[in-house]
């Protein structure tokens, strides 16, 4: 016979028996649902992983970017004192904008005496060029008479010596006339009248052929004094070269005096510092009643409308980068994403370019991936309110394909 407490573990077995049978059903439906959540999870994971594939395989990014602009020092080009100071550190000028003012009284002076000087100059130079034409036309006269004088003394030396043979001839004539007159008057075959004239025209003819002599005296005296004059003009042209030498001197002071004048205008001008380009005051270091050098850096202008990210690429990363690709830049200071493209690749490692650049033939080479600089340009329009700056951290995105 059965115990008592055999029966009760007899029907313990049979109502777990029976409750085994009605959550059978339940245990199965559930282990379903969890197989079918399982491969759903499975595949959500697989899609996503095939998308962010996808992705990435076609981008390629890096967070070692900085945005890079021009920095614009402005330095004086002459000495004073600061009289004016127009900006503050961090303030925006346009282009043009007036912001320090030296003192230019100095320069004021000096650009007085220079005018002055100038125009002593000119009234040299314009004394100079009014003599030279003058002694100019003046001495050609005098050479021109002093060439017709030696000829004219030329002639008159021929023509004297001339009339001296003529009288040569006469008085050889009358020689020989009065050679006869003496024998036929000693034979009383012509009168003492006719022999006296013959006397008479000998002496006649010896005075003719003195006085004829005499003019070639004369003649050749004039003509030594034509041609001393003539000697005395020929030296003309070395003083008119003279004369023009000193016009052109007073010429080349009057050119190096109208520089003084420039010079004198650009450093009064240069008194008045302005901005090159519209930007950002930065590095301000001058302040009202200090003196300054020429060349002394005072103020630094940032130009906003210039900039560019310089972002240091893997050299793996280059494989399928090229110029004209688009790039998303993301700006850590503002969460904001900009279009843009690439601009250049770099020519070089940026560790080549460093203080130490490194050197593998020591024998000590280890292998790092090196990075190159790319440079990206911003498309137009997106920075209106100038927000972006130089040295601001951004992480560009590249799309390869």
């Amino acid at each position: 016979m059965p115990t008592l407490e055999t029966e009760s573990e007899a029907n313990d077995v049979v109502k777990k028996a029976e409750m085994h049978q009605k959550t059978a059903p339940q245990r199965e439906s559930s282990g379903i649902a969890g197989k079918i959540i399982f491969g759903a999870i499975i595949l959500a994971i697989l899609v996503g992983a095939y998308f962010t594939y996808g992705y990435y395989t076609v981008r390629e990014s890096t967070d070692d970017a900085q945005i890079q602009g021009h920095i614009v020092p402005i330095s004086s080009r002459v000495g004073g004192t600061v009289v004016k100071v127009n900006v503050d550190d961090n303030q925006y000028v346009e282009a043009g904008s007036t912001l320090v003012v030296l003192d230019p009284k100095d320069y004021q002076v000096a650009l007085q005496k220079a005018e002055a000087d100038l125009a002593d100059t000119q009234a040299q130079a314009r004394a100079a060029q009014v003599n030279l034409p003058l002694t100019s036309t003046t001495s050609s006269n005098q050479l021109s008479n002093a060439q017709s004088a030696v000829t004219a003394a030329q002639n008159d030396v021929v023509y004297a010596y001339a009339r001296k043979d003529e009288a040569e001839a006469n008085l050889a004539k009358a020689n020989a006339d009065l050679k006869r007159m003496e024998t036929l008057v000693a034979k009383d075959e012509v009168s003492h009248q006719q022999y006296d004239d013959a006397v008479a025209a000998q002496k006649s003819a010896t005075a003719t052929l003195n006085a004829m002599k005499a003019n070639i005296q004369v003649a050749e005296s004039k003509l030594a004094q034509a041609k001393a004059q003539e000697r005395a003009v020929n030296t003309v042209p070395d003083q008119l070269a003279n004369m023009k030498d000193h016009a052109d001197a007073a010429n080349a002071a009057v050119a190096r005096a109208q520089a003084n004048v420039e010079r004198a205008k650009l450093d009064l001008a240069y008194t008045t510092l302005t901005a090159p380009v519209a930007g950002i005051v930065s590095k301000k270091s001058i302040e009202l009643g200090q003196t300054i050098s020429p060349g002394q850096s005072i103020i630094a202008v940032v130009p906003t409308d210039d900039i560019w990210v310089v972002a240091n690429f893997k050299e793996n990363q280059l494989r399928d980068m090229h110029i004209g690709q688009h790039v998303t830049i993301h700006v850590d200071a503002y969460g904001r994403d900009y279009d843009g493209k690439v601009e250049s690749i770099g020519g070089a490692t940026a560790a080549l370019f460093s203080v130490l650049p490194p050197e593998n033939s020591t024998g000590n080479y280890v292998k790092v991936v090196q990075r190159v600089p790319v440079k990206l340009t911003f498309d137009k329009g997106q920075d209106k309110d100038h927000l972006l700056r130089p040295g601001m951290s951004v992480v560009p995105v590249v799309r390869t394909r």
